[in-house]
């Protein structure tokens, strides 16, 4: 029997089969994409950035004429006038709408309205700090994008760096994005904890997407990540420093002028609105224009994109790809024993009592990194002390992936729980006592990882834990000099 794609928590949340997530690209994906992924298992997100209230109800409208009763809206409130995103939130919930995928900056007050309507909230970050936001303001599950992703980028670390991260501080289920094309991307994410996988140019390249057929030839001719740039040269109608992955292009190449000081061009349009070049817009079906000039987004994982082809046939495609290949990835390595040999043995042991003290820092390095975002909120932003408590607060973000990386090296469950460390440390109301409070936290750390390094029979985890102490070791010493109080005695 071929091997089974796991359903995941986040399955469950979404009530699909498959941990494959077509993304709510912004014009390219409407009802006729999400219902074929919907048929085939995955889930799909409509997306509706600025877009009027009767194409969004229509759309909805379509997907569940199709028979499919879950399925999402993307919007973007950034990126949306006020006024109209007020409008598609009264109708979204209306319309009541399963669930809603929000994007870009935090807006604690539209996650909170979704969710008391009962709509479930998927909001996509590029950093931990939104994580963190968007998890308090309650949304129900995260989704991390990568700076490989196409379209609009709001990070800059890897998927690789930053999925790790938000999953160690995560108390729901996070979703990868950034970069995914194939079977073996889908496994990898899933492999290193992430409950689904998120995929935008792969799906933009099949038959049911509402891009224009000149965009998906695009990519189909593109050969890797090095075809794609990272520009801020797309920028009309988004706010400003709002950076997209497109495939490089006369324009990226500065062949059609400054982006910042031309006059606004006409360049196509869309049943009687204008396109302007240097504007977010992408090719569509619906449009005509110099579509070449437009923004033809990409990810890095452009080159894998090789034919146009059903999106229900994809999902199928990826699901058996990935299933067989996360297979091998957790395939248990051969013991190699005898009856007189209990080495494998005393390894195990040695192991899981390792993932125990991991897991006692994993846990308090969390608390730590809460502590620190909820005490930096309560500081102006440009006081010295703000600035040494956000570094703190990376530094402790840092750990908490690093820490998941080691427990996943040893096969071990990460702890979800979040130390007693944060409850104690944020009933102190005066922020210089919560600081003097947290250095005493950074020292109890610093000492159980030197301990830890004292009898560490694994040197492949030393250098990691050796940095560990290091960066510790020099918060302590900040935080006292900032705050004149004695170092802490070794």
């Amino acid at each position: 029997m071929p091997a089974a794609l796991p359903r995941t928590a986040l399955c469950q949340l979404l009530d699909c089969r498959l941990p494959v997530i077509a993304a709510g690209m912004g014009g390219v994906a409407r009802s006729e994409l999400v219902a074929a992924v919907s048929a085939a298992g995955g889930f799909g997100f409509l997306g509706m950035v600025r877009e009027p209230l009767a194409l969004i109800e229509r759309e909805v409208a379509a997907v569940r004429a199709a028979g499919h009763t879950r399925f999402g809206v993307n919007l973007i409130p950034a990126g949306t006038d006020a006024a109209l995103l007020a409008s598609q939130i009264d109708l979204c919930i209306a319309l009541r709408v399963p669930v809603v995928g929000l994007f870009w900056d935090v807006h604690a007050p539209v996650v909170e309205r979704l969710s008391a309507a009962g709509i479930t909230v998927v909001h996509q970050v590029g950093s931990t700090r939104a994580a963190l936001e968007a998890q308090r303001a309650g949304a129900q599950a995260l989704i991390a994008q990568g700076v490989e992703a196409g379209g609009h980028v709001h990070g800059r670390q890897p998927l690789a760096e930053l999925l790790p991260e938000i999953l160690a501080l995560a108390d729901v289920p996070v979703a990868a994005a950034g970069g995914l094309a194939d079977g073996r991307d889908v496994a990898r994410v899933l492999h290193q904890g992430a409950q689904a996988a998120v995929l935008g140019t792969a799906f933009i390249a099949t038959h049911e997407s509402f891009a224009h057929d000149v965009h998906k030839q695009h990519l189909l001719a593109a050969s890797g990540a090095d075809d794609t740039v990272l520009t801020e040269d797309f920028h009309i109608n988004w706010p400003p420093h709002a950076p997209v992955r497109v495939l490089k292009s006369a324009v990226t190449r500065g062949e059609r002028g400054d982006p910042f000081a031309s006059p606004r061009t006409v360049i196509g349009e869309e049943e009687g609105r204008p396109i302007y070049l240097f504007s977010t817009d992408s090719p569509l079906r619906s449009m005509t224009g110099d579509f070449d000039a437009m923004a033809l987004y990409a990810g890095c994982g452009v080159g894998k994109v090789r034919a146009t082809e059903p999106a229900g046939e994809l999902v199928q495609r990826l699901a058996q790809e990935a299933a067989a290949h996360l297979a091998l990835l957790q395939e248990p390595e051969p013991e190699y024993s005898s009856p007189v040999c209990y080495a494998p043995e005393f390894d195990r042991q040695r192991d899981q009592q390792l993932a125990t003290q991991l897991n006692e820092l994993l846990e308090a390095e969390r608390a730590g990194a809460r502590v620190t975002l909820e005490t930096a909120r309560a500081l102006p932003g440009g006081d010295a002390l703000r600035a040494l408590v956000d570094a703190i607060h990376d530094d402790e973000v840092r750990w908490c992936g690093m820490l998941l990386r080691a427990l996943r090296s040893l096969d071990a469950q990460p702890s979800t729980r979040t130390g007693d460390f944060y409850g104690r440390a944020m009933a102190i109301e005066d922020v210089r006592e919560r600081l003097a409070f947290l250095n005493r936290g950074q020292g109890w750390v610093a000492r159980r990882v030197r301990e830890l390094l004292q009898g560490l029979e694994r040197e492949e985890l030393r250098a990691d834990l050796q940095a560990m102490l290091d960066g510790h070791q020099g918060n302590l010493a900040r935080v006292n000099e900032r705050l004149g109080l004695a170092a802490p005695a070794r």
